[in-house]
């Protein structure tokens, strides 16, 4: 009799690692539509970042990740095991709405993904909802914090926020409805606040990661292209 609490303990364990590997499997899912973006400018190293494959051969990225200069840096997407060359349909700014497009031939993709549309998710996250980034190489939880955690000067223009900073221009997903939140776009300071003598004092906490959100990457995608489905 004994031995039971052990045995117990020991399908608890079993159960609890059941778990995490089913999530690990279903995070790995999205993996489908990471990609990444190659650019080489003239004279320069060839500097490869992130995207998401969106349907119908378009990729979104954060637009500083395609540079200034596209048509001198030959953009390429890799994608599916296939290198491709892209062409920049639309391009934003850092300082302005931080995303490009990017268009690939489809006919070279396999039909697993030709037959795709990835979602945008309708709706913003609360605060402390676990979300996950996805690269191609892997995938990486996080969970949304509040804009109050940066200065006051900032939280009109990076207000969807991570609680770390994540690789530009890979793609924020929803756990459960399995749509894109958002494109990580960059990282800013935060701080947590605390009340001394009578006054609140902010206290450096290290950096969060900021994201262009469905709902601006709705509004920046030209409507007649109709690319993405709504969640």
């Amino acid at each position: 009799m004994r031995q039971a609490p052990y045995f117990a303990s020991a399908i608890v364990i079993a159960s609890l690692l059941t778990v995490s590997v089913r999530a690990q499997s279903t995070d790995d899912d999205l993996r489908i539509y990471a990609v990444n973006v190659v650019k080489t400018p003239p004279f320069e190293k060839q500097f490869t970042g992130y995207g998401i494959y969106l349907g119908q051969g378009i990729v979104i990225t954060a637009a500083h990740v395609v540079g200034h200069w596209p048509f001198f840096t030959h953009p390429r997407v890799l994608i599916a095991g296939q290198d491709l060359p892209a062409k920049v349909i639309k391009e934003g700014s850092f300082e302005t709405t931080d995303l490009a497009l990017l268009s690939v031939d489809e006919t070279k993709l396999p039909i697993r993904l030709r037959l795709r549309r990835n979602p945008l998710c309708i709706g913003s996250p609360s605060v402390g909802t676990e979300v996950v980034d996805v690269l191609p190489e892997g995938t990486i939880r996080a969970r949304i914090i509040s804009p109050l955690s940066i200065i006051p000067q900032l939280r009109q223009r990076f207000d969807a926020l991570i609680d770390s900073p994540k690789d530009s221009g890979s793609g924020l997903f929803d756990l459960e409805r399995k749509c894109l939140l958002g494109i990580i776009s960059g990282m800013v300071q935060k701080f947590h606040y605390q009340l001394e003598n009578v006054r609140i004092r902010g206290y450096m906490d290290g950096y969060a990661g900021f994201y262009v959100s469905a709902a601006k990457i709705a509004k920046f995608i030209p409507s007649d292209m109709h690319l993405t489905p709504l969640r």
